[in-house]
């Protein structure tokens, strides 16, 4: 009995402790399921907030994708138009470029077989008259006088084929100003004042070559020779005209112009260059050897007189842009502040006076009073140097009696005030205020040169006062020549290859080709 009684308390205290350890494991199992279970709710929050994110960077990638896709659509359909804009504009250019270049090389041909045919018949006449000498000594004073009759029939010959040749010649010219024109491209003639009686000494060697002074100059280039930097410069143009050159000469080139207005086309000629270089003296010359103006509205009223089937009127202003204010300087005095303002015939000037004209005399009467008001003054440059822009406008409105046809052009004679570097002139006060603005003026105009030639979307025409009066004359529908002058010193040279490189960035603007303002009769100057 006292063993089962001790066997039964064993087994009593190992189910105890069996219970006990039970009970143990059950605890920490319950602590170990209550961790894994906050760990697992914390896993599905950081899960949920990771299927947000992921959610929301889904619909910005498809948004994203939607925008590419169509940013890619625009792209594909803007290179297509530029692409087929790119090729008709080739193939219009590639067209007329191929049928002046075959007119060009037909005539090119012809020269030569013409020349061909002249040498042969030098040659033979050279070889009979060889023959005839040898075989016939004894009786050439019998033939002597049909001889002579002969060499010169061939000399005669020889000249009208030279004459042929130059005629030839000229006419590359005119195809080459027509290709120009049909593109509208800013014209651009150089000129280069000769040396000053005072001009001896340091810096006053000859810089700028032309032609007829370097002979391996091709027609129409002008050299401009660094001596500091050792390096030259060439610049091609549309004319040149060296030192020696004549008011006569330059305004020969620019004559067809005047037509142009008289028949309906608006037309601006200025000239740029640096102060000193002979910009006024090209532009107005003097009382006994006048410049481009007095002869170009000399011209003007020529030929309106020789147009006997028509009936024209024609109104005259001159304005000056001083400190970028417009001045009238046919009415120094005026009571309003004149803008330029926009009107159906282009810009204009509003309340700028408009003085009916009917001949030379009375235009030359009024730019006589006009030039007294001008803003002038002298610096270490120039003594008598143009301190304001000048523009002289011409409005000319014509009618056919037999047709009834109408037209109206316009002409703008513009002087440019001098460019320059303020290092020079010692400007100071109101002088360097003057110089400052006119720099400033010169560089919009620059800057709109430069948008155009890039073909920019938008040109800043309203940076200045100038360049908002020639927009008209910069922009599309206009006959544009710039004379940019130069000086000849190598003093100067620094100056002479900015003004010849901003030309020739000029030459390369497209304008478009002028059209004739011809039909309803518009008003004047856009009021």
């Amino acid at each position: 009995l006292k063993q089962e009684v001790a066997a039964r308390e064993k087994s009593e205290a190992e189910k105890a402790a069996l219970r006990k350890e039970l009970d143990s494991k059950a605890g920490a199992e319950s602590k170990a399921n209550a961790a894994a279970s906050e760990e697992v709710k914390q896993l599905k929050s950081l899960l949920n907030e990771k299927e947000k994110a992921l959610a929301k960077a889904g619909l910005d990638l498809k948004s994203a994708t939607e925008d590419a896709v169509m940013k890619d659509k625009e792209s594909a359909r803007e290179i297509a138009r530029l692409t087929a804009e790119i090729a008709k504009l080739n193939t219009e250019g590639t067209a007329q470029l191929a049928e002046v270049r075959s007119r060009i090389r037909k005539a090119g041909r012809k020269v030569l077989e013409d020349m061909g045919r002249v040498r042969q018949a030098k040659d033979a006449a050279k070889q009979s008259l060889h023959d005839f000498q040898a075989e016939l000594m004894p009786a050439m004073k019998n033939f002597y006088s049909p001889l002579k009759k002969a060499l010169a029939k061939v000399q005669k010959d020889n000249a009208g084929w030279s004459e042929k040749l130059k005629k030839e010649v000229n006419e590359r010219k005119r195809l080459h100003n027509l290709v120009l024109e049909l593109k509208g491209n800013i014209r651009v003639f150089c000129r280069v004042r000769p040396k000053l009686k005072h001009e001896q000494g340091d810096g006053c060697d000859t810089a700028v070559l032309f032609p007829e002074d370097k002979p391996e100059l091709e027609e129409n280039f002008v050299s401009c020779y660094d001596e500091a930097k050792g390096s030259e410069k060439l610049f091609e143009f549309d004319n040149t005209f060296g030192p020696s050159s004549t008011q006569a000469e330059v305004f020969d080139e620019v004559e067809a112009l005047v037509t142009s207005v008289l028949d309906g086309y608006n037309v601006c000629i200025f000239a740029y260059g640096q102060t000193g270089s002979g910009k006024t003296y090209t532009m107005e010359g003097e009382p006994d050897d006048k410049g481009i103006n007095p002869r170009t509205l000399a011209r003007l009223f020529d030929q309106i007189s020789e147009k006997a089937d028509s009936d024209f009127q024609v109104d005259f202003s001159v304005l000056e842009i001083y400190n970028e204010e417009i001045k009238d300087l046919l009415d120094p005095k005026p009571t309003k502040k004149l803008e330029v303002r926009q009107g159906p015939d282009g810009n204009y000037v509003q309340d700028l006076q408009l003085s009916r004209v009917k001949c030379y005399d009375e235009v030359f009467a009024l730019w006589k009073n006009a030039r007294e008001n001008r803003t002038t003054f002298s610096n270490n440059v120039n003594e008598h140097s143009s301190r304001s822009h000048l523009v002289i406008s011409v409005y000319a409105r014509g009618e056919n009696r037999a047709t009834g046809v109408q037209s109206f052009g316009k002409l703008h004679l513009v002087d440019l005030a001098g460019s320059e570097r303020l290092s020079r002139t010692n400007a100071q006060g109101d002088r360097l205020k003057e110089a400052q603005n006119i720099n400033k003026s010169l560089s919009a105009l620059g800057d709109v040169i430069a948008a155009a030639a890039n073909k920019a979307g938008h040109i800043p025409y309203r940076n200045s006062k100038l360049t908002h009066v020639l927009q008209d004359s910069l922009g599309q529908d206009s006959k544009t020549l710039m004379i940019v002058q130069s000086s000849p010193l190598t003093k100067d040279v620094s100056e002479s290859i900015c003004s010849l490189t901003f030309a020739s960035r000029a030459r390369s603007v497209e304008l478009g080709q002028a059209k004739k303002h011809t039909g309803i009769k518009p008003k004047v100057g856009g009021r």
